[in-house]
């Protein structure tokens, strides 16, 4: 499985397509995007990372930087996507963090 991370609006999705070659129809086939939105509500973070990693392509947004929220919801949400980028990073054989489109590996590499 391959793990892109980075800020909203870095690229991710567009570097990870092309990078491999894939059409807007195969990377929607094989990859799974805003990941970070699932982990509010999961019972269970490391069965929904289990879960995810079954997938080619997973890609969350960072959502850890900047001001710590004051109301405790937005922290809980903030701390459980988090936690879930970190339970997929290691179930991932590449990892990836784009900025501005510019790809930083993390781990592995990206399949040829």
């Amino acid at each position: 499985m391959i793990f892109v991370t980075g800020p909203l609006f870095a690229g991710k999705r567009e570097y990870i397509r092309q990078a491999l070659g894939l059409s807007q129809e195969e990377f929607a086939q094989k990859a799974v995007w805003d990941v970070q939105n699932l982990a509010v509500e999961a019972p269970d973070l490391s069965a929904l990372a289990e879960e995810l990693s079954q997938k080619k392509i997973v890609i969350a947004t960072e959502v850890g930087g900047g001001v710590v929220p004051v109301d405790p919801g937005e922290r809980a949400a903030r701390e459980a996507a988090g936690r879930l980028a970190c339970l997929l990073a290691g179930y991932a054989d590449t990892v990836v963090r784009v900025y501005c489109g510019l790809p930083q590996m993390l781990k592995g590499e990206l399949p040829c």
